[in-house]
């Protein structure tokens, strides 16, 4: 079967870091090719709370996304996942959806944005709580309003972390025990 799995990273978190590292260890143990989207240029400056620079953000991202994915044959996967974090959660949604790609969605820690006018058929979406870079329920609600599961975790900033190395290593230990499934079906 061949199986392909693109990963969008976040602006500041990069394929080395923990979400995103394991899932291509998790995807590479069921077989799928793996494919890295990049990005760079961002205005990373005054962009939390922004609506225009994150606007501008989705959209550089969203461009670059194309320009990177623009040679692969999709049709000859029998199988696809799009594992994203942050930023790269409304790029992968809105390219999937632009391009009719009937993708797995793995989302860490999605913006609202991610679920606007984009069809999530199959996925799951990971959210903690206390992520000061988007409003709690604002987030919860777009999933909910979009079909799309959303694990929550009750304390946690934008990478899930809390601090307390153990109960990281738990919540990392869960999200992965909830996403294997997602690769086998």
């Amino acid at each position: 079967m061949n199986r392909l799995a693109v990963i969008f990273p976040g602006i500041g978190y990069n394929f080395d870091r923990p979400l995103l590292h394991f899932a291509e260890k998790q995807a590479l143990h069921y077989g799928y090719e793996i494919r890295h989207v990049t990005y760079s240029g961002f205005d990373k400056k005054g962009m939390r709370g922004n609506a225009q620079k994150m606007k501008s953000a989705f959209q550089l991202a969203m461009e670059q996304t194309e320009r990177q994915l623009a040679d692969v044959s999709w049709d000859k996967y029998e199988r696809i996942v799009f594992i994203s974090k942050s930023i790269g959660t409304v790029a992968a949604a809105h390219y999937a959806e632009r391009h009719g790609i009937a993708a797995v969605q793995i989302l860490f820690t999605p913006f609202p944005e991610t679920f606007e006018g984009a069809a999530i058929d199959q996925g799951l979406a990971f959210h903690a709580r206390t992520d000061p870079w988007m409003d709690d329920g604002e987030t919860v609600r777009a999933a909910e309003e979009a079909g799309v599961s959303m694990i929550c975790y009750p304390e946690g900033n934008h990478s899930l972390e809390t601090g307390d190395v153990i109960r990281d290593i738990d919540t990392l230990a869960d999200v992965f025990r909830r996403t294997e499934e997602l690769y086998r079906e």
